[in-house]
Formats: structure tokens, C-alpha cells, sequence
């Protein structure tokens, strides 16, 4: 009886391990501790581009964090095809804050620009939905050339957003001079605190290092009088989001062009997170995990055009953590999800997590946004670059992401629709990948095509299975 229970045991997949309610709860705060800072930029961003007044801000927020919970339950525990049933949290897709900027402003901001914007999400969530099958089947257009370049894009395109909040900048966009030298303390002091746990604390201690930096280091700063809390006694104690607060959304076929837009590239943000969280967790990823985790997106994003919030897809930063503590569990995920919902409807809980200082975020960011760009070098490792096409494909694509993110300006110019494309470095640098893949593997002469390949010193050192496709050898 007992050798049956271990093995019963054996036979459970780390990714569907319900760990003991305790450890659920103090891991889930530790995604949610993660992904709060990211979450709430998107509202910011948006509410001051369209001038809206601050308690129309914190209403956003609130029904941001209350969706991104329900988005989270979803994907991660998952309603029959809809969810990929991985340790995937969800929030609002950065690929959309210029597109909805440039949406309600020409609606001429205010309420009127956000109606707009959430008629727009809801047509584009319920177009993802449906378009989730057909876009599963181009699986085989994502081998580790392409999934491989834009997770290490995503990775290195997400380190100057923790720079800059170790700096505590002004702006994504701006160069912050001068630099004060107490911040950059509190953000390296809290990356030292991290590793310290890392390197001499095992077990679970270990595994919770994010969450006691983030700790430490606003204890620090309350200490040093860099952390407030004053606003926590004036946020109101309960609120609930209401469908629809703002008044019924507008439909126009231009807007709505616009958001579906940037759902066809959430997807393929939403493809390359899967796939490195597949690598972490050592789950194979199959065409219908795609399909449902698109599903997730697209209902997700379709709830929170009717809640008053954004677009949703799976949160790089969270893939980092998860590669850091290797807690594997998605039950972890609906954890944080259940902590996000009472976040939405709790205020003053809201307010508290605000108080973590933006240097000390960073510091923490800056740990989880470089190890998403490891997960994206170890997805490379298994790509022949004896081949000459698979050098130009991961030189030029991560090249132009880079460029974009370097140089974020360089979109203004461009038509409304191209600044979507272009504005972003983590876009522009998969839409590059998957481009420069077909032409370079797909198009090219069939004599090219069949000519031998050297062996390749990498897949010899590797030797071992791909996780995150479909074992396609590269062209």
C-alpha cells in the first residue's frame, strides 16, 4: 500500500502539485509581489496620456488587479480547452499601451477615449478566441531558432525597465540624469540580499529569496524614511468592480483594427512565454497548449473590456521567477490569482503593496528579468549555428529588438499602425524572428535547402530532446 502511494506520487507532474495551503499562499504572495509594479504601469500610462483624474486611476487599478486574477485562474487551473493549465500569471500586454494612448486620444481622451478603448478589447479578446485554433497550427513555424530569439528578446528587452526603476526614472522613454546614489543602493542592495538567500539558504527559505528582498529592502528604506505608508488609512476598505462603470463602449472599426492588431502579436508573446515556461517545468508543449493559452488570452481580454481594463497575455516576469525558485506548481499561480482578486476589491491591501519603493523593485526585477533571457540561451543551445540562416536570423532579430528598446523614439514618425510593430523592441524583434525564419528556412531554394549540414557542436555537447517544440531539426 505504501510502495502504491509513492508511486502515485512519482506519477504527479510538478506542474500539477497541490503544495500544502500554506506554502500556496506565501508563494503566491511572492508572484504577486512580482508582477505588481508591471501591472499597474498599463492604468498609469493610459490614464495620464488621456488626462483622467485620479479616482478614475485608482479604479483602473483596482479592476486591472481584479481581471489579471481572473485571467490568472484561467490559464493556470484552467475551464476545459480554455487554459494552458501552466504556471503562467497574467497581466496587461505592454504592446498595447501605445495603440490605446493613440485610441483614446483621438476619441478626444477622457471617458470618451476609454469607451472606445474597451469596445475595442472586447471585439479584439473575443477574435483571439475564436482565432486561437488556426494560430496553433503555424506551431510548426516556432522552432528554437524563433522561440529561442524571442524569449532572449523579451529578456534583455524587460533589463532597462529594471534599470530604470532602480534609478526611479522619470520615464520608460527617458534618460535619467543625474542618478542619485541612494537608489541605486536600494536596488543593488536588495539584488545582494537575493543572492546572499540564494547562495546560503536552502529549501524553502531559498525558494522565497525574491520575496524576502523585496522585504528587506523596504524595511531599509521605511527605516531610512524612503518607504511611506500614510496612504494606507486613506484608501477605502472595500470596493467591487462594476461591468461597464464608465458607461457603454463605443465600437469603431478603426480602433478595433488597431487592438486586433496587437492581440496577433500578444500571441506570439503569448507562444514564446509558453514555450519557456514549458522549458522550465520540462513539459512538452503541443499545439492544443497553444490553442487553449490563446483561448485564455482571448477571454481574458474580452472580461476585461466589460470590467474597465486591457488586453491580456502571460507575464514574463513571472516565467523568471519560476525559473529562480523552481516552483513548478500552477496551483501557486491560483493562489496569487485569489490574492489579486481580494486586491481588486480591497484597497487598502492594494495601497500596502504599493509602498514597496521603486528602487527595490527593481533591484528584485533585475535578477527575474535576466534569467528569462538564460531560459531564451538555453532554448539556442539546440539550434544548429553551423547553419549560416540560423546566425542571421538570432543576430538580426535580437539586433532590431534591441534597437527599438535602445532607441524607443524611433517609432514616432511611423503611421499610427506601424508604431505598433516598432514601438516595441520585444515585437519588433519576434515579428523579425519569425520573418527572417521563413524566408531564410522555408523559401529558400530547394538545392540550399537539402545540402548536408556539418554536425553541429552543440547539439553534440546537448544531446538531448527539445522541450519547447516539436523535436524539428533546424533547416
Amino acid at each position: 500500500m505504501v510502495n502504491s502511494v509513492r508511486t502515485a506520487k512519482q506519477d504527479i507532474h510538478p506542474v500539477d502539485e497541490i503544495l500544502p495551503a500554506w506554502q500556496l499562499g506565501v508563494y503566491g504572495f511572492q508572484h504577486v509581489l512580482t508582477f505588481y509594479a508591471a501591472a499597474v504601469i498599463v492604468p498609469i500610462l493610459v490614464a495620464s496620456a488621456l488626462g483622467l483624474p485620479h479616482d478614475v486611476l485608482e479604479h483602473l487599478i483596482e479592476a486591472d488587479l481584479f481581471t489579471c486574477g481572473i485571467a490568472s485562474m484561467l490559464q493556470a487551473v484552467g475551464i476545459g480547452k480554455i487554459g494552458v493549465r501552466l504556471p503562467l500569471l497574467q497581466g496587461v500586454t505592454f504592446v498595447a499601451v501605445m495603440p490605446m494612448i493613440a485610441i483614446g486620444t483621438a476619441a478626444g481622451g477622457g471617458i470618451g477615449g476609454l469607451q472606445q478603448i474597451f469596445g475595442s478589447v472586447i471585439i479584439a479578446g473575443i477574435f483571439s478566441y475564436f482565432l486561437a485554433p488556426h494560430f496553433s497550427k503555424l506551431i510548426r513555424f516556432f522552432p528554437p531558432v524563433v522561440t529561442g530569439s524571442v524569449i532572449l528578446i523579451i529578456g534583455l528587452a524587460l533589463l532597462p525597465v529594471a534599470a530604470n526603476d532602480i534609478v526611479a526614472g522619470r520615464g520608460s522613454n527617458t534618460m535619467q540624469d543625474p542618478v542619485q546614489l541612494r537608489n541605486v543602493a536600494y536596488g543593488l542592495g536588495t539584488l545582494f540580499c537575493i543572492l546572499g538567500i540564494q547562495k546560503f539558504c536552502k529549501g524553502f527559505i531559498g525558494t522565497i529569496a525574491i520575496l524576502l528582498g523585496l522585504v528587506c529592502g523596504t524595511l531599509i528604506a521605511w527605516i531610512l524614511g524612503d518607504a511611506q505608508f500614510q496612504d494606507v488609512s486613506a484608501a477605502p476598505l472595500l470596493t467591487v468592480p462594476t461591468p461597464f462603470y464608465f458607461g457603454v463602449p463605443s465600437f469603431r472599426l478603426v480602433p478595433i483594427l488597431s487592438m486586433i492588431i496587437v492581440m496577433i502579436i500578444s500571441m506570439l508573446e503569448t507562444t514564446g512565454d509558453v514555450f519557456a515556461t514549458g522549458a522550465i517545468v520540462k513539459k512538452r508543449i503541443t499545439e492544443q497548449d497553444i490553442a487553449s493559452a490563446i483561448r485564455a488570452d482571448g477571454i481574458a481580454t474580452a472580461i476585461g473590456g466589460i470590467l474597465n481594463s486591457f488586453p491580456y497575455t502571460c507575464f514574463a516576469e513571472n516565467v523568471g521567477l519560476v525559473r529562480l525558485t523552481q516552483i513548478k506548481s500552477r496551483w501557486v499561480v491560483a493562489a496569487a490569482a485569489l490574492i489579486m482578486i481580494m486586491l481588486g476589491c480591497i484597497p487598502k491591501l492594494a495601497a500596502i503593496m504599493a509602498c514597496v519603493p521603486l528602487p527595490v523593485l527593481g533591484g528584485a526585477a533585475l535578477s527575474m528579468f535576466a534569467t528569462v533571457a538564460v531560459v531564451g540561451i538555453q532554448t539556442l543551445t539546440q539550434v544548429d549555428f553551423d547553419n549560416q540562416n540560423n546566425m542571421i536570423i538570432v543576430g538580426t532579430s535580437v539586433g532590431l529588438g534591441m534597437m527599438a528598446t535602445a532607441q524607443p523614439h524611433i517609432a514616432d514618425n511611423f503611421p499610427h499602425w506601424a508604431q505598433i510593430v516598432f514601438g516595441s523592441g520585444i515585437t519588433l524583434g519576434s515579428v523579425s524572428a519569425m520573418a527572417l525564419h521563413l524566408v531564410f528556412n522555408h523559401f529558400m531554394p530547394e538545392t540550399e535547402k537539402k545540402s548536408p549540414k556539418q554536425p553541429s557542436l552543440v547539439s553534440d555537447i546537448s544531446g538531448h530532446d527539445n522541450l519547447t517544440s516539436f523535436n524539428m531539426k533546424e533547416e
